[in-house]
């Protein structure tokens, strides 16, 4: 395969026609999830490590998505559990089971709450405890990693267990092993998949909760751009409504 822009953008094209191919009776199931636990009074909170993260940027805060939604981030060790600011500098805080715990005391989280999962591998060990906690309370838990990367790598979860293993539903993002798409000769690659398909997943889902309230003839809490004249009063009000249970940080 050769290496640019345009064969990038093919690679990419073709990883989105899988996810449409393969992952449409996936969506409709986590949304279906989704929707019951909104209605239960709950709350999706969304958790990615790494460029990961990226996903529960998608799900939370942003103009078009849901207004019931909360980011679980490292820096919550920081902002919120008093931790040193070097502890994020530590390039295996992911691997440590142990802080999955703390994430999770640290959030505002209730019974009724929903999570949506992200990790391309699915193995390390932060995000194996984190799933297997969620299960143990008791929450719905939706993941959206590469099956075919986590397929080929060992877990380093002390279970030997995958994020996929763990999750009620398992949404693929139709990334490659170890990611980009374009080889380069000698070694390696470039073109990373996995943040442009999460991201397509994410916003999919989103969609069809919306679709389902829609159809019940429910008002679903969407954010506005709080770029457009109203959007900052209308995304207010409606935060009020959970007060306590989301929280607005970059």
């Amino acid at each position: 395969m050769s290496i640019g822009a345009e064969h990038y953008l093919d690679a990419v094209t073709a990883a989105i026609d899988r996810v449409h191919r393969t992952q449409r009776p996936g969506i409709e199931r986590a949304a279906d999830l989704v929707t019951a636990a909104l209605r239960d009074g709950g709350v999706v909170q969304a958790f990615g490590c790494g460029h990961s993260e990226a996903l529960a940027m998608e799900i939370a805060g942003r103009a078009g998505g849901l207004v019931p939604t909360n980011k679980i981030a490292l820096r919550d060790l920081v902002l919120y559990g008093g931790a040193p600011r070097a502890v994020l500098e530590d390039p295996f805080l992911e691997r440590d089971p142990e802080v999955a715990h703390r994430l999770y005391e640290l959030a505002p989280v209730k019974p009724d709450d929903i999570f949506v999962v992200a990790s391309n591998s699915g193995v390390n060990g932060v995000i194996v405890e984190f799933a297997l906690l969620l299960r143990d309370r008791g929450h719905r838990l939706v993941a959206i990693t590469s099956l075919d990367h986590s397929s080929r790598v060992e877990s380093r979860h002390p279970s030997g267990r995958r994020l996929a293993d763990i999750a009620d539903v398992v949404l693929d993002n139709g990334a490659p092993y170890g990611d980009a798409a374009l080889p380069v000769p000698g070694g390696g690659a470039v073109g990373a998949i996995s943040s442009i398909t999460a991201a397509l997943l994410a916003q999919q889902l989103v969609c069809e909760v919306v679709a389902r309230l829609v159809a019940a003839g429910e008002t679903p809490p969407i954010y506005r751009s709080a770029n457009v004249p109203g959007g900052d009063a209308h995304n207010h009000e409606l935060e009020a409504r959970y007060a306590g249970r989301i929280r607005r940080t970059a």
